[in-house]
């Protein structure tokens, strides 16, 4: 910059001789036409209102064109001739006012801001050397009228007009986008903006987004720090609504690059999924992405922007509705009064010095003000700007005119309280203006605060500029070469949270290709019954289809969690809906159940029928055999055994939760117990038979029953602590099945209940052990064998129990108890009696002694 700055102090640029002749200091610059417009103040004024085909060379080549031919090569911006009329007509009504400035009048001078530094200075210098001189250090007016510049569309132009500007602490006001880095006293301190701060921008943005869950948005900016600094609020923003980024381009400024980079931009844009496109950024650097002949690609998608990018469409362009449908966000503004009245004033006619309006006549009704003005057909006599449609001018005037409007009338009204100011200290002067020097005014912009005739407060102070609200448009074109905008909603940034944002979806037009408000996602939404599961390195808006987990359900499309079903109800098998569970337990209506209690009522029959024949043959050898009161003992305890078993089928309740396992526990331990008492009386009975054995008389004693008893009593002690610190109760399993509610009775403490359960097993272990150990003593008093085979089937059963009921669940875990039960204590009886029952009953000769003694049994 510093360079370029010292070129131009350094370089008398080419210029031609004015058309008032012995007037050094008017010279046309015919390839940078100027309009000025004399007063006792004047106002500078800079906007982008063409551009030159010949700013994609360098700029020492312009030397090699004649003058005629560069003025030929630009491209005319209308929309930005709003800025011009809204300071012609902010300086009409000034000079109208005898209560602002009285006795002196405002003028202006319009220059074409370009988008180089190197010809930013030079229109800067213009500027400030005079009507058409570029000499530094050197004005050829004879009074100081330069006052203020208004300009600074882009961040960009005000920092390049800034760096020469600032030399002479010459003030700018600028009209562009608030840029916070033009905020700093110490870098820009004669920069004033005057928009007010559009930090809620992204807010409203993502506001829309999240309305119509559009998930997957597209970003398109200018290359510049303050897109910068937009892109990551919008962002920061878009990851707190869950909104994903699919891609970043930003658009360079140089024109150079244009071509490429509007090409490199639609191959991305035509690869993505997304169908909504934020662009935000100054017009002039994205502006062939409007007239590229590649409509497709731009129709089917929806476009969101800001005002201050102008997507309305160019003169004579076929493919001018890439952009229908679009939302555009504008700064709130008031209608100022007599702007549509002014509007019918202006005609080249009557202005025939001022260029811009020629050429702006010429671009927008197609035809020439007169004859040999422009190129074309004569325009009609009633050609009027208040007719033209929306691309050329806007008649409630646009948020970036409205801020020029009132950048003209802050000039003013600072100019106004210094002469106020200066008039009490120099009553001598009588208003004279003579020796203003603008680095004056500073002071007094920086405090100014009016009323506009709208009735709007203005605020030149950056610390007191509110943050601005917006209005949501819907551009719309027609078949008939018109377009409209159409106000659908607002964002007023200082209401409640949640009351900001108004939209109405009825009244938009969407793009051509939609025809309703379509999604934009980077993956189809999950479905009732699946929830979204993210995938590892791509951003949360991509994702997977997962269905529910067990027992929850989704009613909604694109839910990021299940909901789970209530404990008492179940998902349908689409998991969209919770099912009541039915409630379920081991009924003896059901056929399990009744298959159960019937074997356990046959079986304990079974047993009191072989009691019964054991006790009518009593005196027989084989009953009276290893104790006849052991075998009684233990045939009731078996069919006490088989009838425990049906505490465990039926509705739980208090009782029979009680009672189930504590059962179940006294009893098999009676029959193991007197199974140990018999073994060992094998044991005691072979050894009574030696001379001078002591066991001799243990034999036919109370020892076997006492042992029986003591054992119970150790079970009994067992089952009491249980019951005592933490019996049995019902309860309802709601988990083990996915359908059903199942009754069930909650073992309490599950350390009591397989320690009973370990008891039992130890004293069958140690029946097995001493019954194997017995099994080949002599067989006239030996059963032994019978114990060893019935203990080997009872540890069998309760071997495979132990797995089965851990991987069991609900009434099946009640059956399987059940069932073990019923089998072990089959296989005591069978293994045990059923041999001396037949031959009691089939083969009653070899019950007696003499048999036995001669053909023991085996």
């Amino acid at each position: 910059m510093f360079f370029q700055l010292y070129f131009f102090l350094l370089l008398p640029l080419p210029l031609t001789v004015g058309r008032e002749k012995g007037t050094p200091c008017h010279a046309e610059r015919t390839f940078s036409p100027t309009y000025y417009r004399d007063g006792d103040l004047v106002v500078g004024g800079f906007f982008p209102l063409f551009l030159h085909e010949l700013e994609k060379f360098p700029y020492w080549k312009w030397f090699w064109q004649h003058p005629q031919d560069i003025v030929k090569h630009h491209q005319w911006q209308p929309k930005h001739y709003y800025q011009v009329l809204a300071l012609m007509l902010a300086v009409e009504e000034i000079n109208m006012n005898s209560k602002l400035l009285p006795n002196i009048t405002l003028g202006f001078h319009i220059f074409n801001a370009y988008h180089n530094d190197e010809r930013t200075l030079e229109s800067s210098l213009v500027w400030l050397s005079g009507q058409g001189q570029n000499i530094p250090n050197y004005s050829c007016e004879r009074q100081g009228k330069s006052t203020v510049v208004i300009g600074g569309a882009t961040s960009e132009l005000t920092v390049a007009m800034g760096s020469l500007l600032e030399l002479y602490r010459f003030p700018q006001v600028t009209y562009g986008l608030f840029d916070p880095l033009l905020s700093d006293p110490v870098q820009f301190p004669s920069v004033y903006q005057m928009a007010s701060r559009d930090t809620s921008l992204p807010l409203a943005m993502v506001r829309l987004m999240v309305h119509f869950k559009w998930t997957w948005v597209g970003l398109v900016a200018s290359d510049d720090s303050r897109s910068e600094k937009f892109l990551r609020d919008l962002q920061e923003e878009m990851v707190r609504n869950d909104v994903c980024v699919a891609f970043i381009h930003k658009s360079s400024p140089s024109l150079t690059k244009d071509k490429y980079d509007c090409s490199y931009f639609l191959k991305k844009l035509s690869s993505s999924t997304a169908t909504v496109i934020v662009i935000y950024g100054n017009t002039d650097t994205l502006l062939t992405l409007r007239f590229r002949d590649v409509p497709y690609t731009l129709l089917y998608r929806m476009w969101i922007t800001s005002s201050h990018w102008d997507i309305v469409k160019k003169p004579g362009y076929v493919h001018f509705d890439n952009f229908h449908g679009a939302l555009i966000f504008a700064d709130q503004t008031s209608k100022i009064p007599g702007f549509k009245h002014f509007l019918k004033t202006i005609h080249p006619a009557k202005d025939p010095e001022n260029i811009f309006l020629w050429n702006f006549w010429n671009s927008a009704f197609g035809c020439a003000p007169k004859i040999g003005k422009g190129d074309g057909a004569v325009c009609t006599p009633n050609a009027s700007l208040d007719t033209l449609r929306l691309s050329y001018v806007d008649l409630t005037m646009s948020d970036q005119s409205y801020t020029v409007y009132n950048a003209v009338y802050a000039v003013a009204w600072a100019l106004h309280e210094m002469f106020l100011v200066r008039s009490e200290m120099e009553s001598n002067r009588n208003g004279n203006n003579s020796g203003i020097y603008p680095w004056q005014i500073h002071s007094f912009l920086k405090n100014i605060q009016f009323n506009n005739s709208a009735g709007n407060h203005v605020v030149l102070d950056e610390k007191k500029n509110t943050v601005a609200s917006y209005n949501i448009f819907n551009y719309v074109t027609f078949g008939n070469d018109t377009e409209v905008l159409a106000k659908v909603g607002e964002f007023i940034s200082e209401t409640p949270l949640g009351q900001e944002f108004i939209i109405q979806q009825k009244e938009i037009v969407w793009p051509r290709s939609w025809g309703e408000p379509l999604p934009s996602r980077c993956d189809k939404v999950c479905s009732p019954g699946f929830h979204i599961k993210t995938q590892e390195g791509k951003p949360v808006c991509c994702f997977d289809c997962a269905p529910c987990p067990q027992g929850q359900i989704s009613k909604q499309t694109g839910k990021d969690q299940c909901m789970k079903c209530p404990v008492d109800h179940y998902p349908n098998r689409e998991r969209i809906h919770c099912l009541p569970k039915s409630v379920t337990f081991l009924a003896y209506e059901e056929t399990l159940g009744m298959a159960l209690a019937s074997i356990a009522a046959s079986f304990s029959l079974l047993t009191a029928l072989v009691l019964w024949v054991f006790v009518k043959h009593k005196d027989t050898p084989i009953v009276k055999a290893n104790n006849r009161d052991l075998s009684y003992i233990l045939l009731l305890s078996l069919s006490l055994c088989f009838l425990c078993s049906l505490f465990f089928i039926g509705r739980p309740t208090a009782i029979s939760c009680l009672l189930r396992q504590t059962t179940f526990g006294v009893t098999f331990t009676v029959a193991v117990s007197s199974i140990l008492a018999k073994t060992i009386t094998v044991v005691w009975a072979f050894r009574a038979t030696r001379p001078g054995r002591r066991s001799r008389r243990w034999v036919g004693s109370r020892g076997p029953i006492s042992l029986v008893v003591f054992c119970t009593f150790i079970q009994v002690t067992l089952c009491t602590i249980w019951l005592f610190l933490s019996p049995p109760f019902p309860d309802a399993d709601t988990h083990s099945d996915p359908e059903h509610i199942i009754l069930e009775c909650n073992e309490g403490s599950l350390i009591a209940f397989y320690s009973v359960l370990g008891y039992i097993a130890l004293l069958a272990l140690g029946s097995f052990t001493v019954a194997f150990l017995a099994r080949n003593l002599p067989d006239t008093f030996n059963e032994a064998k019978f114990i060893t085979f019935s203990m080997l089937v009872f540890c069998s059963v309760w071997i495979s129990f132990l797995p089965t009921y851990q991987s069991t669940k609900g009434k099946m875990m009640v059956a399987v108890e059940v069932f073990s039960i019923l089998s072990s204590s089959a296989g005591l009886l069978g293994c045990i009696f059923i041999p001396k029952c037949y031959v009691i009953l089939v083969q009653p000769q070899m019950n007696t002694k003499k048999f036995l003694k001669n053909n023991p049994i085996s």
